[in-house]
């Protein structure tokens, strides 16, 4: 399993598997990650099968995932990110409305934890 979904399964009421399947049917139904862009033609740049792949458990998750999981259940996610040394925050919010919580994930490049 992905350890982008296990994270988010720290803050959202699902099994990290049930959060995967969640985002792929959103995705699936190109609900929008890119404001002005359809969601089908941003994955396919990436790879023509990107939704079947995401599906599997050993594909790992990332900004898109964390997108479509904004909006599906109206959350703000504050990235820490450990990549580099310019410690700069990216923040993702639902395309469309407002989010009820914000919750918090480090990330060093490779790997996703959640901050409790």
């Amino acid at each position: 399993m992905s350890c982008l979904f296990n994270s988010l399964s720290a803050f959202i009421r699902e099994t990290p598997y049930d959060i995967r399947q969640i985002v792929c049917d959103y995705l699936e139904r190109d609900g929008p990650i890119i404001n002005g862009l359809e969601t089908k033609f941003v994955l396919e740049l990436e790879n023509p099968n990107y939704i079947k792949d995401m599906r599997k458990t050993s594909t790992w998750g990332g900004a898109n995932e964390i997108q479509a999981a904004c909006s599906i259940w109206r959350i703000r996610v504050i990235v820490k990110n450990y990549r580099d040394r310019s410690d700069k925050d990216i923040e993702f919010i639902p395309i469309h409305g407002d989010y009820v919580k914000t919750v918090y994930l480090y990330w060093t490049g490779g790997h996703y934890e959640p901050i409790r």
